[in-house]
């Protein structure tokens, strides 16, 4: 299987971040072709069309729309996918029950349950599949390898990923956020809080994601009995408050993302 032709419907944050992704990872520009009416713009090299075109052969299509837009979107994208196209699906509680539904033809299809981060290649990369061989899951996890890390999740833990992996971003931004905005209410200037709160967070993650220890161990490594970590530790530990609030918080996303889900089955 090769990705010498990728189409991609859709092309907002999540879909162009990836793009940005490959290219920096050195794929070339014209593999790519954009279908997005609302982009003024796109890469040197890559192809941008407002409209889907009538014909033409492709090797992967990456479907970026909002979910509610599938039902309007896929009656157009059907006829350019092949028996040898692979359908990769950026649609959040979009099943691939209903992804064989709507492109019975393709290859495979297969969901897809990055983050932003995938521009930079340090993405956790959620996917799920139907139709795919050794082979096929090989040249997959080949292809999205630039943009972070894939790895294989059955569906039915895919809701609960999409929380982790795909909104957890969101959570850490909020907590970075968190700590910038107590600060100032302790004293801080706005501007050396952010900064600060954002340097120790990028030092943190980069050290928990090289040590060999857990990032609870971690945690208990920096606090020193009755020192001043461990007053502040304290506080998040006590009544599992933290874990207690994160719990919820995950609940929630995978909830609405079961809700989304039964929303597309009930829309065919």
């Amino acid at each position: 299987m090769t990705f010498a032709k990728i189409l991609l419907v859709g092309c907002g944050n999540m879909a162009g971040a990836m793009l940005d992704g490959w290219l920096a990872a050195g794929l070339p520009p014209a593999a790519f072709t954009v279908v997005d009416p609302a982009r003024q713009s796109v890469p040197k090299g890559v192809k941008l069309l407002a409209e889907l075109p009538a014909r033409g052969k492709f090797d992967a299509v990456l479907l970026g729309v909002k979910p509610q837009l599938l039902g309007q979107v896929a009656p157009a994208v059907e006829p350019l996918v092949g028996e040898s196209t692979l359908v990769l699906s950026l649609l959040a509680g979009v099943e691939l029950a209903t992804l064989q539904h709507r492109f019975p033809r393709a290859l495979a299809q297969v969901r897809v349950m990055p983050n932003l981060a995938v521009a930079l290649g340090k993405a956790p990369i959620a996917l799920a599949e139907h139709g795919l061989d050794d082979d096929g899951r090989a040249a997959l996890l080949a292809l999205m390898a630039p943009l972070g890390t894939p790895e294989w999740v059955g569906e039915d833990r895919f809701d609960l990923v999409t929380a982790l992996a795909g909104s957890g971003p969101a959570f850490v931004y909020r907590f970075i956020d968190a700590l910038s905005a107590a600060s100032v209410r302790l004293g801080l200037p706005e501007d050396q809080a952010r900064s600060l709160a954002l340097a120790m967070t990028e030092g943190a993650a980069a050290l928990a994601a090289q040590s060999e220890h857990a990032p609870g161990k971690l945690a208990d490594m920096v606090a020193s009995p009755g020192g001043v970590t461990r007053k502040g530790l304290d506080v998040l530990d006590e009544g599992e408050a933290l874990t207690q609030l994160v719990t919820k918080c995950l609940r929630a996303a995978r909830d609405r993302s079961h809700e989304m889900s039964r929303e597309a089955r009930e829309q065919g």
